[in-house]
């Protein structure tokens, strides 16, 4: 066999070098804006942050503040917003969607507003409506005693409250309108996201990954 030329084995290492490919994110969503940095979840993975100029799989954050991001993706500039996503060389808002990251009890919590007041809500499946405390209703000027007067039962026995209907309900890039609450007169101490709301919302959990996808 004749011993092969320096210049055909730098073709083949070359060559050799272009068949180990990268691995590239097939799709992100954006679940956290900041200034110089997001928080992205890839390929539906667990969410991850990303400072300014720095790459992941392929996805490199050039700038970000509180109201989008920019991202070079595939040599590509893409410019995304709070809950929205890339996949497939297209970007889209069709389907807002929000991860949420458990704490250490195993709770969900997720940053929002209720009738444009910003509001930090607590995940609750076992909860009918959206549920605030007279306080917060009073705090957001919500006229709360024109709604139906109902009992609900607490810790501290049945208290007053009311049905309300809020305007808006936002959570990361998620609006709905026109949603059912309550507003509970004394025994709750954190605004609760109840079904009213989740039931407009597709839910998958992975692990201490909640997922909240708008269906309508």
């Amino acid at each position: 066999m004749m011993p092969l030329k320096k210049k055909t084995v730098a073709m083949m290492i070359a060559a050799g070098g272009l068949a180990c490919t990268t691995v590239w994110a097939t799709s992100i969503s954006v679940v956290g804006l900041f200034k110089d940095k997001a928080i992205i979840s890839i390929d539906g993975g667990k969410p991850r942050t990303l400072s300014a100029g720095q790459t992941i799989q392929g996805v490199k954050l050039v700038s970000a503040d509180s109201d989008s991001a920019s991202f070079d993706i595939e040599g590509k500039r893409r410019t995304l917003g709070m809950g929205q996503s890339f996949a497939g060389g297209t970007a889209t808002d069709s389907r807002p969607s929000i991860s949420l990251t458990a704490d250490a009890r195993g709770h969900f919590a997720a940053a929002g507003a209720l009738n444009g007041y910003p509001m930090t809500f607590l995940v609750d499946t076992g909860a009918t409506a959206i549920a605030i405390s007279a306080a917060e209703a009073k705090r957001i000027g919500l006229d709360y005693r024109s709604g139906q007067a109902v009992g609900v039962g607490t810790a501290a026995g049945v208290v007053p409250a009311w049905r309300v209907k809020f305007n808006t309900v936002k959570v990361g890039g998620i609006s709905v309108n026109q949603v059912d609450g309550m507003v509970v007169e004394t025994g709750l101490n954190v605004p609760l996201l109840g079904m009213s709301f989740l039931n407009r919302m597709e839910m998958k959990r992975d692990g201490q990954t909640m997922t909240l996808t708008q269906r309508y």
